[in-house]
């Protein structure tokens, strides 16, 4: 079974590739990182989805939209559908029906939330800008479902063997430095303090100081190639494999498992250890 946390782009390249960490167990309280790999295109990810056979792995991106949402736009209320519906739609026409929805809303509120964004702490599903998360989610779910995947509590698959569970390392981040800023995108803004941040942030991880109770082996060229990475899209791909890693602890054949609530919406999904 091979453990994984993927950090995602809906518009991957050669200098802002898709960042996959792959892992293992090494008992109940470690993960060792055996390696990252890196996809520059959406289908090259996908292809290497359905071609592992068996796996576990924690995505950063969203596998549906609020129900709230849903419901205004009388789009299907069962997430099969919705994703079809969803699916189907272009990002033109996706951004055009989301920015319409919160030009009618109130400031302060102009967008739905899932029930799992207050205690994650997580971006709304339907953002289209900063960060495009609605554009994730288009992009993503329908490569999860090509390769078959089984996503606890929305979607059987094809099987037991590949389980996708939605992570957001922003939870782990926070918990663990709280809001200290580690990454950027912006040359410009990777400074010596975020470098700080991801140093202390992986030091925290190594230790297992979290509450999941997991501690992360790395090696030395490990820890140098993470803390190398300003704009954090390898440590972000890293807390998803503790967070999958977590959750594959806690798999079971009763209600969704893999750690989490035994009921939630099963349109809207729930975020693996929030």
């Amino acid at each position: 079974m091979v453990l994984f946390g993927c950090d995602f782009s809906s518009a991957p390249t050669r200098r802002k590739p898709i960042v996959v960490a792959l892992g293992e167990l090494a008992g109940a309280r470690r993960v060792r990182l055996t390696g990252l790999q890196r996809f520059s295109t959406l289908d090259a990810w996908g292809d290497w989805l359905r071609a592992t056979p068996s796996w576990v792995g924690g995505f950063d991106f969203p596998f549906s939209l609020p129900r709230e949402l849903v419901e205004h736009l009388g789009w299907p209320v069962q997430w099969a559908p919705l994703m079809a519906h969803y699916a189907g739609l272009s990002r033109a026409e996706i951004r055009s029906t989301f920015a319409a929805f919160c030009a009618a809303r109130p400031v302060g509120g102009k967008f739905a939330h899932r029930a799992a964004d207050l205690p994650a702490g997580s971006s709304p599903s339907m953002k289209w800008v900063n960060p495009p998360v609605a554009y994730m989610l288009h992009a993503g779910v329908p490569r999860l479902l090509a390769a078959g995947a089984r996503i606890p509590g929305l979607h059987e698959g094809d099987g037991a063997d590949r389980i996708a569970l939605e992570a957001y390392p922003g939870l782990l981040a926070r918990e663990l430095i709280a809001r200290r800023s580690y990454k950027s995108d912006d040359l410009a803004r990777q400074t010596p303090e975020r470098l700080a941040a991801r140093t202390d942030l992986l030091a925290a991880l190594e230790s297992g100081s979290s509450r999941l109770g997991l501690a992360l082996d790395i090696t030395a060229a490990q820890r140098a190639e993470l803390l190398g990475d300003s704009r954090g899209d390898d440590i972000d791909a890293v807390m998803c494999l503790l967070q999958a890693a977590w959750g594959s602890l806690r798999a079971s054949s009763v209600g969704p498992g893999y750690g989490l609530p035994e009921r939630f919406d099963p349109l809207e999904g729930w975020i693996v250890t929030a």
